[in-house]
């Protein structure tokens, strides 16, 4: 198990007129590799702030982050990429790309200057395909597929860009709970097989309590990272809303509404 990236007192938020707004701080993450990670929260509580400022997108209030034992602000942006890919919920601008063409511009950080894909790049691609098991569907065009099948397909390009980290904004959204499932196992599986490190951000916490490695639980108060069956005999889940209606229940391991 190596560790892929973390972070050193690391405080997150933003510069305001009046001065620095912080979210978070003295924030000391750990993502080691095979390692699959939820990152969990109330809306608003800073989640997509975390992720911006880990992945180098946002300069840190103060503390750092380190990539591989390097500092993230030292590399350059074709270096990140090859180290660092993330997949956003934003939808995908016009085009009249296939599914093969689309996860094939995971693999931008390595071709030439013209996108020239060489054998070893179609091998990165068709290996991705196949892992998220969408070979079937390469020859589409990316707008006649369902939304679960296009989050496979951008997970499959995060996939062809090869690299040890991969992060994933709120992946399940839109998503009904049979492709909720379906996603999860298929992250699960992935960190298996190709023990890269997967962070996502996530609103579905009790599917994330039974499948992830580990999570993060961000509230006002604290930010924790642990194993699901260390948080719940922590009580942290205990925090994360608060409602008098919204309780965690620690022997069923999921929240119930009074």
């Amino acid at each position: 198990m190596k560790t892929i990236l973390n972070t050193s007192n690391l405080s997150i938020g933003y510069k305001s007129r009046k001065g620095n707004v912080v979210i978070a701080q003295d924030l000391n993450l750990t993502f080691d590799s095979g390692k699959l990670i939820a990152l969990i929260g109330a809306n608003g509580i800073g989640k997509s702030t975390l992720l911006r400022t880990i992945t180098g997108i946002q300069s840190p209030l103060a503390g750092n982050v380190y990539l591989n034992d390097k500092s993230i602000s030292k590399y350059k942006p074709l270096d990140l990429a090859q180290n660092l890919s993330l997949v956003l919920t934003e939808k995908l601008p016009p085009s009249n790309l296939s599914v093969f063409e689309l996860v094939a511009l995971g693999r931008q950080p390595y071709t030439n200057w013209v996108g020239t894909l060489t054998p070893e790049d179609i091998v990165k691609v068709n290996e991705a395909l196949a892992l998220t098991q969408i070979e079937h569907l390469a020859s589409k065009r990316h707008f006649e597929i369902s939304d679960g099948q296009l989050q496979k397909v951008l997970i499959a390009r995060a996939l062809a860009q090869d690299t040890p980290l991969i992060i994933l904004d709120e992946p399940t959204t839109h998503l009904d709970l049979l492709h909720k499932v379906s996603l999860f196992k298929l992250l699960k599986k992935l960190t298996q097989e190709t023990q890269k490190c997967i962070l996502f951000s996530t609103h579905d916490i009790d599917l994330a309590i039974q499948l992830s490695d580990e999570m993060i639980i961000m509230t006002p108060e604290m930010v924790v990272q642990d194993e699901p069956c260390n948080l719940i005999s922590k009580g942290s889940f205990n925090a994360l809303f608060k409602d008098e209606h919204i309780v965690f229940d620690a022997e069923k391991g999921k929240f119930i509404v009074n």
